[in-house]
């Protein structure tokens, strides 16, 4: 607790050292797109890939030696501001210890043959620098954790209802003569206990449904009560139960971590009380302890804020007047951090004209507004007419005259639009909604587009067809650009009140996605690398003109040949990762599970199934959890009464930790006063 320490966290803590580990932590994720093998390839399909570029070694490895470096500074000012005693029981910090020293020895390794070593293990331990950053990330983390013995009991279930329906499936289906083609048909899917089992593993996500179905259906129909009660009990039942243990157990473990997390920061408000207060003597208030406004509003100057919510509690403090604050008021301050920030406009210019003052009141009304959204559905209607009007015709036979000029029409009124909103609420004005601000950078890349295309090729006439140069013409990015207009249709929402409410729901989603979108990129990160290391180079494209042939009888129907699904592959870093997208969307994943047996060996397949239980299983259902949170918390009847009557002094932001402020208990004043006395560096000042 010495001034050089205090000064030290500060800095640690300061927005540019953050920012700079926050950069080092992106910067050393990326190099997987970079370093051998390299994804810088235009295209992923083996049969025309060019080679890709091969970095020369110590380029990759000297950028990943300076990232190494500064997680290394990282975790030594953190083991020196927690201290020993506190380091020795902190796993994450010992963790990252034990992470840096492996990778620096593999990194040396790496550098000592000269980077062509075999494998590369610190790739796949970088996704813990990311991890060991995020304390949202941690706590979701010790959720699935604490969530594995619920789930491995209904795996279990799982596992058995696969085994037994296997069974059954072997005994019904080859068991007969197989001379007819419709026998030898239902032996694609049970020929053996590996083929059956994965045959009703991916029933199980109903991604060959019904075609697992279809040569035993039509040799008899009483066949598909096979499968609809293997779908019943795996699909709807246990799978379903599955999402509701994993929703139990995320709302339960993180409402336990929440729960200390207020405590905690109830108690860091009241520790600053007591720092702070001091006793005043007097007649009206003989000995009563608390913190003179002065005082907090001293030390609050000093503090990294948001200005918006220093301002909201400065307004606060100074309404509560001169006297003491209590603890309770004290405490209540903190309350300020959580509230939505209501923006204040600037003030529209003054006018001193009569006839400004009525054109400004008629350019700022609503009804402008509504105005410019009609001509917006009018350009979008102008549009998808001439889209379906031009589908049927060749592209050299097309006539874009009267398209292009309904485009310089729209995007003209769009221009005036915005010369009349800035002189009506001034520029400051204007740019402090965000829906101008959107309409206005529209508005001008339109424009630059627009007159781009008329200097190259001239203004529209009958027959008027700009050439194609390169990608897209000119002509067609403005098209393009220009159906983003469609985003103005999204102010009405607010307008109505169930939509509302689903809207406010995505955008707090979107908000405080960061956890969850972090285990995402962790779990594809390692399991990307993991697919390079396995099945790098064991798709080869096919002899010949690098292409098979529609009547090519060697590549059945439906399979990764026939389908020309040779972009799928795990020959680089990107395209693994869109190997992994596809695997975790379940459609065709068969296709790939029978791809890669043939190709590297039937193992592989327990990684694709281990891969499929990580994402669409676990994740997806945890991602399922937290709509559900914010979805009941929205609609929710207090707060739905709430929002709509617009009150600012309950419109709080919507975080995860939020989303369980209703059911926390708050902390009593014997508890916190408790916990205080036995802090070594506090006296407490009663």
């Amino acid at each position: 607790m010495d001034a050089r320490s205090m000064w030290l966290y500060r800095l640690y803590y300061s927005n540019t050292c953050q920012w700079i580990l926050s950069f080092t932590i992106f910067l050393i994720l990326f190099l997987a797109f970079i370093e051998t093998p390299s994804s810088l390839t235009s295209t992923a399909d083996v049969r025309y890939r060019s080679p890709p570029w091969d970095p020369p070694c110590g380029l990759t490895e000297s950028i990943e030696g300076l990232c190494l470096l500064v997680f290394v500074a990282d975790v030594s000012v953190k083991s020196y501001l927690v201290g020993w005693a506190q380091f020795q029981k902190n796993l994450w910090l010992l963790a990252y210890m034990v992470v840096l020293v492996v990778s620096l020895m593999d990194w040396i390794v790496s550098l000592g043959l000269v980077c062509q070593e075999p494998l590369r293990i610190r790739r796949l331990l970088r996704p813990f620098f990311l991890m060991q950053n995020s304390s949202m990330m941690k706590k979701t983390l010790k959720c699935i954790r604490s969530s594995l013995p619920e789930m491995a009991s209904v795996m279990l279930l799982l596992a058995l209802h696969l085994c037994v329906f296997t069974m059954f499936g072997m005994l019904l289906f080859t068991g007969e003569k197989q001379d007819h083609g419709q026998d030898r048909e239902r032996l694609i899917y049970f020929r053996n206990l590996p083929e059956a089992l994965t045959s009703l593993l991916v029933l199980l996500t109903t991604a060959n449904n019904p075609d697992v179905m279809t040569p035993a259906y039509s040799r008899n129909r009483a066949y598909a009560i096979f499968f609809i009660v293997f779908t019943l009990i795996g699909s709807l039942f246990l799978m379903n139960l599955l999402t509701a243990i994993i929703y139990n157990q995320f709302r339960g473990y993180l409402m336990k971590s929440f729960q200390t997390s207020l405590f905690r920061r109830r108690l860091g408000a009241r520790a600053a009380y007591e720092v702070l207060s001091k006793t005043a003597e007097g007649e009206a208030h003989p000995q009563r302890v608390g913190v003179k406004p002065q005082d907090f509003l001293q030390v609050l100057q000093k503090v990294q804020l948001d200005s918006a919510h220093k301002q909201a509690i400065v307004e606060k403090v100074c309404s509560y007047g001169d006297d003491l604050l209590s603890a309770d008021e004290f405490q209540k301050l903190f309350n300020e951090f959580d509230k939505r920030v209501i923006k204040e406009h600037p003030p529209r210019p003054e006018y001193g004209s009569p006839f400004l003052q009525s054109a400004q009141f008629l350019f700022s009304h609503r009804y402008f507004d509504y105005l410019g959204n009609f001509i917006a559905l009018g350009n979008l209607v102008s549009v998808s007419v001439f889209l379906v009007m031009d589908a049927d015709v060749l592209p050299e036979d097309r006539d874009d005259f009267v398209l292009g000029i309904l485009n310089c029409v729209f995007i003209l009124y769009y221009v005036l639009e915005l010369l009349l909103k800035v002189f009506a609420l001034g520029l400051p004005g204007y740019l402090s909604y965000s829906s101008n601000l959107f309409d206005g950078l529209l508005t001008v890349v339109l424009l630059v587009l627009e007159i781009s295309t008329l200097a190259v090729y001239r203004f529209p006439h009958p027959g008027w067809k700009p050439e194609m140069l390169g990608l897209l013409s000119l002509w067609d990015m403005a098209r393009l650009v220009n159906m983003l207009i469609v985003f103005r249709f999204l102010r009405i929402i607010p307008s109505m009140k169930l939509m509302a409410v689903v809207a406010s729901t995505i955008l707090d989603l979107i908000k405080n996605m960061r956890a969850f979108g972090g285990i995402l990129v962790v779990v594809y990160y390692v399991f990307a690398i993991m697919g390079i290391n396995l099945f790098r180079g064991v798709v080869v494209a096919p002899p010949g003109n690098g292409s098979l042939a529609p009547d090519n009888s060697s590549a059945p129907c439906g399979s990764f040949e026939q389908l020309e699904y040779w972009a799928n592959n795990f020959d680089d870093f990107a395209a693994a990762l869109i190997t992994l997208w596809n695997v975790m969307v379940v459609n065709n994943w068969q296709v790939f599970l029978d791809a890669y047996r043939r190709y590297s060996g039937p193992w592989s397949k327990l990684y694709f199934v281990l891969w499929w239980l990580v994402s669409s299983v676990i994740w997806v259902n945890l991602f399922l959890a937290l709509i559900l949170e914010h979805f009941l918390h929205k609609w929710d009847r207090r707060t739905h009464l709430q929002s709509l009557a617009g009150d600012q002094e309950t419109s709080y932001q919507m975080s995860v930790e939020l989303l369980f402020r209703d059911v926390l208990e708050e902390p009593t004043e014997e508890e916190l006063v408790e916990k205080l006395s036995h802090h070594p560096h506090l006296q407490l000042c009663r």
